[in-house]
């Protein structure tokens, strides 16, 4: 328990020399939240159809790569295989919010340093196929909040320099962006969705009242931003 709530699960296959460093095969328990009344079945009763498939809030992210991981360990174990390198499987809470209170706190920990690990694979990509994407890079994630201040009123007054005047220039300016990003990608075959920026705006918060104009608004942007370009 690496905080209040919080669970590092570890399973081991020992190498035959373990003073390797280990490849570690990393998942995470946590989803993101479910609305309900757009699923064939209810979201965390995990139903399989006659067809085979799971309808399981988390089946996808990330489920279904770590059933990958253990089934493929079960096969090699089962066949009696065996490898040098010691293999560890960690499932971590908190991945979805960020990883603060999971991975960002275990990694400090001695439970983490004494699995000394060389070699990493995470989440990758949920495959309809027997095809299984690894990459070597990742979009690094941007979570950013725009607080805009303005003055208040009443709703029946053209109040100057108001909250909602200066948002509205906020997202047109991100929302524009957005848009040429995605032109991009879609007139370069060549370009896949890891080589370009993703923009989209999440949240957006303010106001008490209809007839009250707000002092303060903000909105929430989610950004993906590619190994290529310079975070600078």
């Amino acid at each position: 328990q690496v905080c209040q709530g919080r669970v590092v699960l570890i399973l081991t296959w020992q190498g035959t020399n373990p003073h390797l460093r280990s490849v570690l095969l990393n998942s995470h328990t946590d989803v993101v939240p479910v609305f309900e009344e757009h699923w064939t079945y209810p979201p965390f009763e995990a139903v399989k159809d006659s067809q085979g498939n799971i309808y399981a809030r988390g089946a996808q992210d990330m489920k279904c790569v770590s059933i990958q991981y253990l089934e493929a360990i079960r096969r090699l174990k089962t066949e009696g295989k065996s490898f040098a390198r010691t293999i560890h499987l960690t499932f971590v809470p908190d991945e979805e919010v960020g990883g603060h209170k999971g991975m960002e706190m275990f990694v400090k920990r001695p439970e983490f340093k004494a699995l000394n690990v060389g070699f990493a694979m995470d989440e990758g990509l949920a495959s309809p196929s027997d095809t299984f994407s690894v990459f070597y890079g990742e979009r690094s994630p941007w979570w950013i909040k725009v607080k805009c201040m303005g003055s208040p009123g009443h709703g029946s007054r053209f109040i100057s320099n108001t909250a909602a005047e200066k948002m509205h220039k906020v997202i047109n300016s991100f929302l524009a962006f957005r848009e040429s990003e995605k032109q991009r990608l879609k007139s370069d075959s060549s370009l896949t969705l890891g080589d370009v920026t993703s923009l989209n705006m999440t949240m957006l918060e303010g106001g008490v009242s209809f007839n009250v104009v707000p002092s303060e608004m903000a909105a929430s942007f989610d950004i993906r931003i590619p190994p290529t370009v310079d975070l600078k």
